[in-house]
């Protein structure tokens, strides 16, 4: 027993040490994740509204272009996206690895954004729609000024988990290049060859990133709920 909890005390040691060791490293990463997620997700958010719009229109052309692309980025594999974007851009454009990665996480992100926001719209009653006609509103101004108000709010806390799932896939960036967390801990756990350490501790770091994003989005429900 004394030589069991002497290794977890090593181990528990031997992890702070690589921790404060390394946190410099780990903060640039961090800015660098932060920095490629933010940009991602904003743009993912336009590309998921667009083709929610295109989903439920009536015109089925427009349909069908909104179903292809949902139907092909959902499913082909995050990681096969960013190599064929990266390295299928570079035979005509040389592209820096993060905007590849923000390029990749956003076409990934807006296809599942997309049918969010089309669920989130569909769920609105449709006498809203008729209802803007009547005050002599256009269809434009009554989704805009009725509908998608209406179909935010009943999107955050699905939207909010698509956020930290984008959060986390922003660490597949790592395979073409980019020093965000992954990126690091990769790269000093090939230096010292304690990958085992230097992965639990970015572990650590995407824990309480996601802590953090789900008590904003819970503190966002909440608000809304009593605006409700």
């Amino acid at each position: 027993m004394p030589q069991f909890l002497d290794k977890i005390i090593d181990s528990v040691s031997h992890f702070w040490s690589a921790f404060t060791s390394s946190y410099d490293l780990f903060l640039e990463g961090l800015w660098l994740t932060l920095k490629l997620s933010a940009a991602s997700l904003l743009i993912a958010f336009v590309i998921g509204l667009f083709f929610a719009i295109l989903k439920i229109s009536k015109f089925k052309p427009l349909e069908w272009i909104a179903d292809a692309y949902i139907w092909i980025i959902r499913g082909t594999p995050l990681i096969v996206q960013i190599f064929v974007l990266y390295y299928g851009l570079v035979e005509f454009i040389i592209i820096p690895p993060f905007w590849a990665g923000v390029i990749g996480l956003a076409i990934h992100s807006g296809a599942y954004i997309a049918e969010i926001i089309r669920g989130a719209i569909q769920s609105i009653d449709k006498g809203q729609m008729e209802a803007g006609s009547s005050l002599g509103m256009t269809k434009f101004q009554t989704m805009r000024r009725i509908i998608l108000p209406q179909a935010f709010r009943r999107a955050v806390p699905s939207l909010g988990n698509q956020f930290i799932i984008g959060i986390k896939d922003s660490s597949l960036v790592s395979f073409i290049g980019a020093q965000e967390l992954f990126g690091v801990s990769s790269s000093l756990g090939s230096n010292s060859f304690d990958f085992l350490t230097f992965y639990i501790v970015v572990a650590v770091y995407y824990l309480v990133i996601v802590l953090v994003l789900t008590a904003v989005v819970n503190v966002i429900e909440k608000r809304m709920a009593k605006s409700d």
